[in-house]
Order: structure tokens, then sequence, then C-alpha cells
């Protein structure tokens, strides 16, 4: 006789997002029941759980309720569904320690990124190396023939475009499909005030040359993404690295020190999924960031580029969503979630719209407005919330992998992150082992990574490397990590001896 499924306590512990609405108490409630004793151990890997129909009956709600909760488990890697099986505990990752959140010096730095960042990205591409120091997603995780057909309906149907000369914000029906996308960020924006960019970093760049000037500082997460440093040293910016966990994001009290003690005049964050940490902030403070900015008027240039990779619907609330004044300028793209071949990105700045609106018109002008159309299609068509889905899902199987992987292979001591969604993971090393070093072996056997000097402007994290696997997953990649794995091993036992 097969197993029976393991009926579930009623304790609703508070392990998953406290519901935002009267419609979302009870699927989350569900969704407690069930991952409560997963987490504790008392539903073991593999053990069956009851199926829609019997836990429906057991809990005397609607099949709708149990196949929400269920996707919001399956979502946060707890569970799986087995084709002609059922609904089964999912296979986690050994257990590993998290690195320790970060403390940077307490004054600003001129930056001085180097070429590591440019070789690291480059190597990215070429087929000669097996790399995991870019977070760009392959395209196997995208519905190739979807993004084929909408560029190919855009330009049937819009053969004029091409000869047109684009001048303006953007295609309006990209920008009221934006518009309609950032509802489910918790954001109500007009689509006029939305303005389509050539990615998420040149949004984040309109921004910053909109509120600052050469010399002045801007607070920014420690680690942070190296590409914001670029940015910063390109402008001739101060960076102020604010001190930074690895689960809960950026230190508002580090923050509100900064505003008290330095002369910053802006913030750039990334509450959702920080690269290169994958923290993801609490809705809480993500309140408060934006009553602190409004206090003192300093704009947040917010980056919402993972949100729609977050497992958790509350994580996937920008900060946007509470701002009152148009102090917060919210930044996006899709490049990691519906089509990385479409550089488009988009802004909705604020009470410096005017401003952000000018420098793009002076710096980059219009887009083609053909694929302006074609992702106007991408984000409207029917299914697309469940795409989103099942890319959460492929990745997040993805990173399990990835970290059991690590458990296995690097040296004991090591510490990796577990972030709530996206593809990223960081890497603390034990034993002062020197990533840079490590860096330079594995290039030695045509493997890349990215070392942690990357992501700070003060040479911190030397003993820290990120690793991306959002490119190709397969026994060659596997492979690999488990190589920088050992090569690691080696570095920290000559070390020990």
């Amino acid at each position: 006789m097969p197993p029976q499924p393991a009926l579930l306590p009623a304790p609703l512990p508070s392990s998953l997002p406290a519901p935002t609405s009267a419609n979302d108490t009870l699927y989350l409630q569900i969704a407690e029941r069930i991952a409560q004793p997963i987490r504790a151990g008392t539903l073991a890997r593999g053990e069956r759980i009851p199926s829609v129909r019997e836990l429906a009956r057991q809990q005397g709600v609607s099949l709708s309720t149990v196949v929400q909760a269920y996707r919001t488990l399956e979502d946060a890697r707890l569970i799986e569904a087995r084709p002609r099986s059922g609904y089964f505990v999912a296979a986690r990752a050994p257990r590993l320690p998290e690195p320790e959140p970060s403390l940077p010096p307490p004054d600003s730095r001129p930056v001085d990124v180097s070429s590591l960042g440019e070789q690291v990205m480059s190597l990215a591409t070429d087929p000669r190396y097996i790399s995991f120091g870019a977070a760009c997603p392959s395209g196997e995780l995208f519905a190739q023939d979807r993004v084929r057909r909408a560029v190919s309906r855009a330009a049937q149907r819009h053969r004029a475009s091409l000869c047109r000369y684009p001048i303006g914000p953007g295609h309006e029906l990209l920008r009221r499909a934006v518009a309609r996308h950032a509802l489910g960020l918790g954001c109500q924006l007009d689509a006029r005030d939305i303005l389509v960019t050539n990615g998420c970093l040149e949004a984040i760049s309109l921004c910053l040359r909109a509120v600052t000037q050469p010399g002045d500082v801007v607070a920014l997460e420690s680690p942070t993404y190296f590409g914001f440093l670029e940015i910063l040293e390109s402008m001739h910016l101060r960076a102020l690295e604010i001190p930074t966990h690895p689960r809960t994001g950026l230190s508002l009290d580090a923050l509100q020190l900064a505003f008290d003690t330095q002369p910053v005049k802006a913030v750039l964050a990334v509450p959702t999924l920080s690269n290169p940490l994958g923290a993801s902030m609490p809705l809480a403070e993500r309140r408060r960031l934006a009553q602190m900015v409004a206090a003192r008027g300093i704009p947040l240039i917010e980056d919402v580029l993972y949100n729609d990779l977050a497992e958790q619907d509350d994580r996937r609330r920008a900060v946007k969503a509470f701002d009152t004044g148009g102090h917060v300028m919210i930044c996006g793209s899709f490049s990691k979630t519906v089509a990385p071949g479409i550089r488009l990105g988009w802004v909705e700045a604020g009470r410096w719209s005017a401003q952000v609106r000018r420098l793009k018109a002076v710096h980059s002008g219009g887009h083609t407005e053909l694929l302006e159309l074609a992702m106007a299609d991408l984000l409207t068509q029917p299914g697309h919330g469940s795409a989103y889905r099942q890319l959460r899902t492929t990745i997040a199987a993805r990173v399990d992998e990835a970290r059991g992987l690590i458990a296995e292979s690097f040296p004991r001591g090591t510490r990796v992150t577990d972030p709530a969604g996206g593809f990223i993971l960081w890497i603390e090393l034990p034993g002062g082992l020197d990533s840079t070093a490590l860096f330079e072996a594995c290039l030695a056997e045509r493997i890349c990574i990215a070392p942690g000097t990357m992501f700070s402007a003060t040479g911190r994290y030397r003993h820290c490397i990120r690793l991306g696997v959002g490119g190709r997953w397969d026994e060659a990649h596997r492979a690999a990590l488990r190589r920088i794995g050992e090569i690691a091993r080696a570095m920290a036992e000559r070390n020990a001896g």
C-alpha cells in the first residue's frame, strides 16, 4: 500500500509572508500550515503531502485556495509536483552557514574600479570558458519561440516603424504595459510619466545625473553591484557603502546615521534580491526607507530588476509603492525575466522626471520602435504570470543544486547565501583564502568566477566570490563548480600547512 499523505497541524507559524489583504489571508494560512512542519523536519524530504482535493476537504476550503497555497510553496522551494503522483516535500540542499553582515568603513570613498569587471564580463561570452562570473541568464531559461513570434508580429504589423526616426519617451503601448506590470510591484504609475531606456543601467545613470554633481556622496549597499561602481567612477561620485545583511539587506539604522553625519545626495539600492548578496528587505523596512528619504528630501534610486524573481509576494513590492512625495526614482528592465536580448529598460523618476527626460533626449534619444512593440506584446500576453512562476521554479531548483555542490566540494567553513529567488550566490571563503588568487587559478583551467573585490570601492571582500548560475547548466558546469571547490580546498590546505 502506498504511504498515506501526512495530516497537517493546525498552528500558523510566521515563516511565510504576512497577508497584505483579506483576500490573501486564507491561502497564506494554508501555506503556513504546510511550511512549518517542512522547515522543522517533521515532514521529510520526498514525503507525500495531501492532494489538492484531499487538502481542500481537510481544511474546508476551495480547490482554488489550495492551488494558490501550493503555488506559493512551490515558489518557496518547499514542495514539488510530480506528474501523475501528486505533491511531495522538495529536496533541499544541505544547510550552510550564511556570510556575516558587512561592515564597510564609515566614510565615503572615490571610486577607482579596476578592469577586473570588464575581464569577467568578456569571459562570460567566450565559448572556451565555463563562466559563473556574470549575472546573466541564458536563453534556455526563456520561451525563445514566444519572443521570436512577438518580434515577427511587430515587424509584420508595424513595418513602417523601421523607416521612422524614434523620438520621445517610448511607444505608448510599451509605457502602458510597464504601468500595468508595475501594479504587481504595488505601484500605481501613470504611463505618461514612464520613460523607456536602454536597459536598467541607463535608467540608473540618468537618475544619478539628474540629482548629483561630481564629488557628491551616494549611499549604496555593501557589497554592491560592480556596474554601479563603474557608473559612480565615470561621474566622479563618491561611494558611501552601508552595512548590509545577507538576508534582510541594507541596514536602515546605518543609513540613518549616514544621513545624520554625511552629505548624502542620493541613495542607490536594490531592495529585492540585491546583487551580489541576494538580500531582500522586509516589507516594514521598505516603508521605513520611503519615509526616511522623504523626510530628508533625498532621492532614492530603486533598482527593481530582480523583483519578479522573488519567491514571496511581499518581496516583490517596491519601495516606490510607499512613496507619497515622488522621492523614489524606480528603475527596471525585463532582461532577467522576459527577453535578455531585448535591451529595454524603464524609469519613473518622480519629482525629477522632467530632468531625467531631458537628459535622456540629450544622451541617447529614442529606441527601435519595433522592439518596444514586441516587448509590449510579450508583457500583455495571457499566461505571463505563469511564465514567471515557471522561471522562478527552474532557477530555484538550480540554485539548490549549486548550493549542494558547494557544500560537498568547498573547504570546511565556507559560508553561502540562500537567496529567496534569483540565480546569484555570494560565497565567503574560510581561513583568509584570497579570491583573486582563486580567480587566477580557475582561469588557468578555463573557469571564470567573480572575485569579491569587484563589489566594493574599499578593496574589501577579498575572501569572497560571487557565482552566477543563470547561464548554461549542464554536467560540464556542475563539474566546473566542483572543481572550483577542489581548487579552493587545496589552497586552504596549503595555507593551513
